[in-house]
């Protein structure tokens, strides 16, 4: 296994910047997701580490050792497709034993890796059918095995899940974290898909437009995101535009909803002065609304019941606040209503709290 630096790569289609300085460490056996928009570079970074594609500037390394001058097949990486690029005329033994063969390894050593990777990816017993017999999930985890048969250093999965309904989905994130854990192989996962990144990784790396915006653990990065577009990129948020109070974001925020709120800043480096412009940000999870009359003392404010929209266990309900402020945009509430207690239907009307210790503050506008 080995360590990956990923140190300041730039990189131009034409005249179009694609990196803009992506620079990140994976430790040895660690598993690091990179989530970001289509176009964001996050691809093309995956590109560089395995070397399909060599950045004008800066440098990949392995475990310390500069590998941009090594072409793919030297760098000992395996790597998984999205649309899995088995070939169609090959059995899954001889899918997944391609990359030994090639290696020239003896045709006893790769009958037996072949077995193992298989039973690995509980294949065991599907050796002689073809990729058009096997379902997606099967053939995912054929990739997968073919991946991992070479026993390489580091692991590279781009967009992984893509191709699969979400049920095979939710499956092969299970199998997956238990493939790394089990190997123990340094892992890069591409994704734009935010559940997928926070169940698979060590830690997340955001990006937008070529650069890394943010990079922490999934709970850190999802509870306390240090920018607002990271937040809004990060599963579902509500923003309020805001002005800091004349004694400062401690004192109290004043919004468009008809009372003064509390928050903290988001990077306390650069907590806002009296008078800004901000925007305080909360998920939809931590919204708290009661059947009362608002209590403006602990910060509530009244709110008619718009649209509710049903997501199986959970419920999006939107909250327009009364009287509307100008500018004012509806809030989402995510709850489980029959458990809260809470029986709300359209036109109702609520009080509504953000609770202060689940608000933000950001002093730049969602991307």
């Amino acid at each position: 296994m080995a360590s990956v630096q990923i140190d300041d790569l730039h990189l131009k289609l034409g005249s179009n910047p694609v990196l803009n300085g992506v620079s990140l460490e994976l430790a040895d056996g660690e598993c690091v997701a990179l989530l970001g928009p289509s176009g964001c570079g996050k691809t093309t970074t995956l590109r560089a580490v395995a070397g399909f594609v060599h950045a004008d500037r800066g440098q990949v390394r392995f475990d310390g050792r500069a590998v941009d001058a090594l072409p793919p097949y030297r760098r000992k990486v395996g790597l998984v497709f999205q649309d899995y690029a088995l070939f169609p005329h090959m059995t899954v033994a001889e899918n997944v034993g391609y990359g030994l063969r090639m290696r020239s390894r003896p045709r006893a050593e790769i009958a037996v890796a072949v077995s193992e990777a298989l039973a690995r990816v509980e294949l065991a017993g599907f050796e002689s059918r073809l990729p058009t017999q096997l379902s997606g999930g099967q053939r995912q985890r054929v990739a997968l095995a073919r991946a991992i048969v070479i026993q390489p250093d580091v692991l590279l999965l781009d967009e992984p899940l893509g191709a699969l309904d979400r049920k095979l989905r939710d499956g092969m994130q299970v199998e997956l974290k238990r493939l790394q854990r089990e190997l123990g192989i340094t892992t890069l996962i591409v994704t734009h898909d935010q559940e997928e990144a926070l169940s698979l990784s060590n830690r997340v790396a955001v990006m937008f437009a070529g650069q890394i915006a943010a990079i922490d653990t999934p709970a850190a990065l999802y509870r306390r995101p240090p920018r607002a577009d990271v937040m809004a990129f990060l599963g579902r948020a509500n923003f309020v535009a805001a002005r800091i109070g004349s004694q400062g974001w401690r004192a109290g925020i004043d919004t468009p909803l008809g009372t003064r709120l509390y928050a903290q800043p988001a990077d306390p480096a650069r907590a806002p002065a009296p008078g800004d412009a901000a925007q305080l940000a909360i998920r939809p999870e931590h919204v708290q609304v009661r059947s009362a009359e608002p209590d403006t003392a602990r910060g509530e404010f009244s709110a008619k019941v718009g649209d509710l929209i049903y997501r199986g266990a959970l419920a999006e309900v939107l909250l327009h606040a009364q009287p509307p402020g100008p500018g004012s945009s509806p809030i989402t509430l995510s709850a489980d209503l029959p458990a809260d207690g809470l029986t709300m239907g359209r036109g109702d009307t609520v009080a509504v709290r953000l609770p202060d210790e689940h608000c933000l503050i950001f002093q730049e506008n969602v991307a």
